[in-house]
């Protein structure tokens, strides 16, 4: 009998929008998948490339970024930045060979938490489906 994989996914979000959404997401009791490993950041535009790269090469199969939406940062333009960078990010993955699937970026405002659930579940089922990340050393 063989087990399913499960992912291991770091969802890396903006205490002002996206953080709160999960926290709505919780506290609604909107079901979301245990599969997602949450991390705290003030802005979706301090999240560096090579943030995204240690959570890869630190096991993660597929690293989520949300972020609040367009034009609602709370720090301006944080969030434009996180939208030039990611898109770019997603091309370059592949030279290191990562399927660019294995990256999403997603917008979610804390009012939003059942859109935080259905997105941690696709991005879940998206990342389920490439199986797991096997990175050369």
């Amino acid at each position: 009998m063989t087990e399913e994989f499960e992912p291991r996914i770091v969802a890396f979000l903006c205490n002002w929008c996206s953080y709160a959404g999960a926290d709505n997401a919780g506290v609604a009791r909107i079901p979301s998948p245990p599969n997602i490993l949450p991390v705290r950041v003030m802005c979706s535009g301090r999240v560096a490339p090579e943030m995204i790269m240690r959570a890869f090469r630190a096991g993660a199969d597929g690293v989520l970024v949300l972020g609040c939406h367009i034009g609602e940062c709370h720090y301006n333009s944080g969030n434009h930045r996180t939208a030039k960078r990611i898109p770019v990010l997603r091309r370059l993955l592949g030279y290191v060979g990562i399927e660019p699937e294995r990256l999403r970026l997603d917008w979610v405002s804390a009012a939003e938490g059942g859109k935080f659930a259905q997105v941690t579940a696709e991005f879940t089922e998206t990342i389920r489906g490439l199986g797991p990340l096997h990175m050369g050393s």
